[in-house]
């Protein structure tokens, strides 16, 4: 499972960073790395929730890449 992580800066200077394959999975940073940072804890929160509802999963072999 592989999340794409998408950012760009805000007119007021926040970072806001987009995990692609997650609708509505949207966080802000001060900094670019701090909103990838905080995607990746976002992304892995719906993973721990997926399989904590029973919910299939491909593989959970997981990699961030950003865009």
């Amino acid at each position: 499972m592989q999340f794409t992580i998408e950012t760009e800066q805000e007119e007021d200077g926040r970072w806001i960073a987009e995990v692609l394959e997650i609708p509505g999975a949207l966080v802000y940073g001060e900094t670019t790395q701090e909103a990838i940072a905080r995607a990746q804890a976002l992304g892995l929160r719906v993973i721990a929730e997926r399989l904590d509802n029973g919910e299939e999963l491909p593989a959970l072999t997981i990699s961030f890449a950003t865009a």
